[in-house]
């Protein structure tokens, strides 16, 4: 049995016709044939075991069935959740995903949809780190619908779809000064340049009942001491007679706080209440157990995917906006007092 795989070629000598015979055969063109010659076309390729390549089919009608899907950080739950929700939405319409990660690397997004434009994708989800002008002006390069994951771009009007971050943050500020956590810090991850980090921020001031009872500090990588400094500020803030509490922005910040609040010797639920946006699989196991706000993750990759499909298959109008709501997830470290 020959190893070689055969080609249209191959076929086309069998057959004693053209490779553009062939092809019109595959493309389902049999009524440009006539009977004779279909038989022998169809003859060579049942004696060759001829198996046309999909990509190849799919380009000749100008479509390659392939969504480039870029992604902040594979390392991070969030990206992996979202990638899943997709990829399945994807699968079930008939497309594949292609993966580009970029580590949360600075100014690898244009290097992202380059590279995935060289295998010719239909389009782009984009879930990126949402800073600078290189993702726009890629894009408009491809001239390709993008959905846009979780992070806008500055002047790039596409399909958004996110969670809402404003109601989030209210369930869970309602949650903490109904338990009686009068006093409250909000951890982040520095803002600037990322609009899912400043809507929260913003949504964070919006929900406090009075301005003194709360504040945002943007915790830096690496920057341990900063925020062991600003977690004490808050319990002097709050005295004896006012239990302070920490929002944190996602499960980055909340390690971090989790890694700080162990070296001050405090106990979650006791000395210091605590929510965290995003629900990995170790908040249980910290504590008394981390309250967090989970994120529809695969929901939201999958409507991602779904808007991305919709203009493929031709939906034209203006930018869509969707918004999914989070779920409190309570545990023992925003135990009312």
């Amino acid at each position: 049995m020959s190893l070689v795989r055969p080609t249209i070629s191959d076929v086309a000598a069998a057959a004693g016709v053209s490779k553009a015979t062939v092809s019109r055969f595959f493309n389902h063109r049999e009524r440009l044939l006539s009977p004779d010659i279909a038989a022998r076309v169809e003859a060579a390729i049942a004696q060759l075991g001829y198996a046309p390549s999909p990509m190849a089919q799919a380009l000749s009608r100008g479509r390659s069935r392939l969504i480039g899907l870029v992604v902040a950080d594979i390392a991070n739950p969030y990206s992996v959740a979202v990638l899943r929700g997709a990829e399945q939405a994807c699968r079930e319409a008939g497309y594949l995903v292609m993966l580009f990660n970029l580590g949360n690397e600075a100014g690898r997004e244009r290097e992202a949809i380059e590279a995935l434009a060289g295998y010719q994708v239909d389009g782009f989800i984009l879930n990126t780190l949402g800073r600078g002008t290189s993702v726009p002006d890629a894009v408009a390069a491809q001239g390709k619908p993008v959905v846009l994951i979780d992070r806008r771009h500055a002047g790039m009007q596409a399909d958004f779809v996110a969670l809402d971050n404003a109601g989030a943050m209210a369930q869970v500020c309602e949650h903490l000064l109904v338990g009686g956590w009068q006093e409250l810090l909000y951890v982040t991850e520095p803002v600037a340049g990322v609009s899912t980090r400043r809507e929260r921020a913003a949504a964070f001031g919006a929900c406090l009942r009075t301005p003194a009872a709360g504040r945002v500090f943007e915790s830096a990588d690496g920057a341990d001491a900063a925020l062991q400094a600003a977690l004490g500020a808050l319990r002097k803030r709050a005295g004896s007679k006012r239990r302070a509490a920490v929002v944190a922005g996602n499960a980055v910040v909340t390690l971090r706080v989790a890694h700080a609040v162990r070296q001050l010797g405090w106990q979650f639920g006791t000395e210091l209440g605590f929510v965290g946006f995003d629900d990995p699989d170790w908040a249980p196991l910290i504590g008394p157990g981390l309250t967090t706000l989970a994120q529809p993750t695969g929901e939201i990759g999958r409507g991602a995917a779904h808007c991305l499909i919709e203009r493929l298959q031709g939906l034209d109008g203006p930018a869509r906006q969707l918004r999914l709501p989070g779920r409190l997830v309570v545990r023992g470290s925003s135990a009312g007092g």
